[in-house]
């Protein structure tokens, strides 16, 4: 199964309004978890099963959480049982689709 998420402070001390320190603290929580992860610029996606990654993702709001007393999160699954390997996989069959040749 797939879980994308987003999780983000709605405050911040910066200036500019940036994030990434408090983001960059939620990732590295996701990619300590050991579990197939990739980041983008908009969301996290992490492979597993229910029970390994929702407390991934509550530790990844904690660790926003301690960059600010409150914080946003944005999470959509692909509910899928019985598959592994999709984090690349789904990605590989579109570029088939497409023609190009990353199987």
């Amino acid at each position: 199964m797939l879980f994308a998420f987003s999780v983000a402070p709605t405050v911040t001390d910066s200036a500019d309004g940036s994030v990434s320190e408090a983001v960059a603290a939620a990732v590295r929580v996701v990619r300590e978890s050991g579990l197939p992860n990739e980041t983008t610029a908009m969301f996290t996606t992490i492979e597993g099963e229910w029970d390994e990654v929702m407390p991934v993702v509550k530790a990844a709001c904690d660790a926003v959480a301690a960059h600010s007393p409150r914080v946003s999160l944005v999470l959509k699954a692909d509910l899928r049982p019985g598959y592994e390997g999709q984090l690349s996989a789904k990605v590989q069959r579109v570029e088939q689709h497409l023609g190009g040749g990353h199987a």
